[in-house]
């Protein structure tokens, strides 16, 4: 298991506690009222909205909160309007690092972004710099005790995912980026539980560390993703399970 996939899997674990919910539900919010602002408030003429309306089922976030979320995207409630913005860069090591955010303050955000990278022996970069190491994937977090991998493995392929991949307690299946709601259905029609789902970036190669250059970058994942207008950061390092475990016990 790459150390990557085991740190993917730790932070939606940690999402689930209860003490992030609130910051996890703001993100989630944010998330919705920017797909019904571009898109339109109707999920089912949106795929951007229903995966994110579907996000928000799953982390159980009740139906007023994500209701008020699309009428403020679609301006029939005040709301606060949210831009579009990704950063890349570099952690140590040379890991690379893709950072997707909205906010209302694009001088503000991009200048705090770039302190965080500095405070942690790293440095934000140009655009285009990183993104082309990562590839954009259909992500579905099935539970281990649900099912056997091979009946997953049968129903998944058969849907069109792309992999599966075991992540501690945790069956991971990976889709293209257009097929990650049909995969999603077939799952649900076989009767298979499902975590969550979520568009992600999936990196082509990674870069392994150690030691202190691991704690570094995890210090920095941490610290990028405790910020208020990031909603999701993806990073190429590939770090030993039994040193990721002992770093984030």
């Amino acid at each position: 298991m790459s150390g990557h996939s085991k740190w993917h899997s730790i932070r939606h674990k940690k999402a689930a506690v209860d003490a992030k919910r609130g910051k996890m539900f703001t993100r989630l919010i944010k998330e919705i009222t920017v797909a019904a602002r571009l898109g339109g408030g109707d999920p089912d003429a949106n795929p951007r909205l229903r995966i994110a309306i579907q996000a928000a089922k799953d982390a159980n976030m009740p139906q007023d909160n994500i209701k008020r979320a699309i009428l403020k995207g679609t301006g029939e409630l005040p709301g606060q309007s949210y831009e579009e913005q990704t950063y890349e860069g570099y952690g140590p090591g040379g890991v690379a690092v893709f950072i997707e955010a909205l906010t209302d303050n694009k001088n503000r955000t991009v200048a705090e972004i770039r302190h965080i990278f500095t405070k942690h022996n790293g440095n934000l970069g140009e655009a285009g710099s990183v993104q082309w190491m990562f590839d954009k994937k259909g992500y579905i977090a099935v539970p281990r005790d649900a099912i056997s991998e091979e009946k997953l493995l049968e129903v998944s392929l058969e849907a069109g995912a792309e992999d599966l991949r075991t992540e501690g307690d945790t069956y991971a299946i990976y889709t293209a980026y257009e097929d990650l709601e049909s995969v999603r259905q077939a799952l649900e029609a076989a009767g298979i539980p499902i975590e969550s789902s979520e568009l992600t970036m999936v990196p082509q190669n990674q870069v392994h560390i150690e030691g202190k250059t691991a704690q570094q970058m995890l210090n920095l994942i941490e610290a990028l993703e405790e910020h208020d207008d990031v909603q999701n950061v993806y990073a190429n390092f590939d770090i030993d399970e039994e040193e990721m475990e002992a770093l984030v016990s």
